[in-house]
């Protein structure tokens, strides 16, 4: 049995057991919370009939279906509507000035949590109560720095990394991040995301800066500059992707010599058969996705329960053994085979590499400056990939 299909069962029977396990604390939860009736349920009491979760589509919307999603509706009854988006508050917004708020729970990236928070989109979850971890630990001290916020719970640690062609490139690979903008030892049309970050992060470390500095250096006229000077040497034969899945194509097609890559889409992509490209993980920038609810949610108590058995420690576990991004919670990672942590992108298997966590909050209030002068930067030089929204 090949890997990719043992990966399958193997996750197919932790989902049977996980859902048995759901099975039974549910079961509890309700004696708990009806005792004295006289009929029991097993939907939690705030639940409503029917929530619209919106998230990325492609495989990461597969690790959530699978992990959380589906355990959800057979533990409740409740039916989740599955939506996707390319991220960005932008929809939110829309539909929360119009009062026509029709999702309920939102996966958000820690920047755009941060934005749609403090620009009044999204409902207030600092009070919440949550599960404490499966190991006992308080949830406050679980869950890993920057996944709880006062709009926010958080989903998933993930990361960006790039990847080369390995036909290209097999006999002396490149193995750091200043590779990536080094066009004369290895020489090619470049791929990235449709977007400032990361790249400017990049840029500024490949030019000498160090990592802990970057955000500093980024925040000035003369940072900015640097950075953009740097990418001019990619900028020839530059491809501008959105969809998560392009890096792969462009990669296998002969199309780019090197692409930037969601890490744990590339990594699980690279070991498919008839693959052709490598993955490199020094100077990955590394970020957390959040569950929010927008303001106005007419769903709000489902929502909530439904972010609450989504984020616990064994469906954040569950999740990842279908696609491995780091799980926000800590406790999450003794249920975790070590397969699956082994490729964890905040894993101890590339603690050696270059790493840089993305300050989400700079980005949020540095945000518009820094893409307006990206697409400055891009105007009439890059060709654009296809558009979509697969993680």
């Amino acid at each position: 049995m090949n890997n990719n299909r043992l990966g399958f069962f193997c996750g197919r029977f932790a989902a049977v057991t996980f859902l048995v396990s759901v099975m039974t604390w549910v079961g509890a939860y309700a004696q708990e919370n009806n005792a004295g009736s006289e009929e029991s349920v097993v939907v939690p009491a705030s639940a409503g009939n029917e929530i619209t979760f919106t998230s990325w589509t492609g495989p990461y919307m597969r690790s959530q279906m699978l992990g959380f999603v589906r355990p959800y509706e057979a533990m409740t009854g409740v039916k989740v509507n599955v939506e996707h988006y390319a991220g960005g508050i932008d929809e939110i917004r829309d539909q929360v000035e119009s009062a026509n708020v029709v999702w309920d729970v939102v996966d958000l990236t820690q920047a755009d949590s941060l934005r749609a928070c403090e620009g009044g989109l999204l409902e207030i979850l600092q009070d919440l109560e949550m599960p404490d971890g499966v190991d006992g630990s308080d949830y406050r001290d679980d869950f890993v720095e920057g996944a709880l916020n006062p709009c926010g719970i958080g989903v998933i640690v993930w990361a960006t990394a790039f990847a080369y062609s390995s036909k290209v490139f097999g006999d002396d690979p490149p193995a750091t991040i200043s590779d990536f903008f080094d066009t004369e030892k290895y020489p090619g049309p470049r791929a990235i995301r449709d977007d400032p970050t990361v790249v400017m992060e990049w840029a500024l470390i490949a030019d000498g800066v160090a990592p802990n500095d970057v955000y500093g250096v980024l925040a000035t006229p003369e940072g900015i500059k640097r950075a953009l000077s740097k990418m001019d040497a990619i900028k020839p034969g530059l491809v501008l992707w959105q969809d998560g899945l392009d890096p792969v194509r462009l990669l296998n097609g002969d199309e780019v010599s090197m692409s930037m890559v969601w890490a744990t889409t590339g990594a699980v992509a690279s070991r498919e058969e008839g693959a052709d490209f490598s993955m490199v993980w020094d100077g990955r920038v590394i970020e957390l996705d959040l569950f929010g609810i927008p303001k106005g949610s007419q769903n709000m108590d489902a929502a909530i329960d439904f972010i609450r058995f989504a984020s616990s420690s064994e469906s954040l576990a569950s999740m990842v053994s279908y696609l491995p991004n780091g799980p926000t919670r800590k406790s999450s990672l003794a249920l975790i085979s070590d397969e699956v942590l082994s490729q964890l992108p905040n894993g101890p298997a590339y603690a050696d590499k270059v790493s840089i966590l993305s300050n989400a909050q700079w980005w949020s209030e540095h945000d518009e400056t820094l893409e307006e002068a990206f697409n400055a930067w891009i105007a009439g030089s890059a060709r654009q990939g296809a558009s979509g929204t697969v993680r």
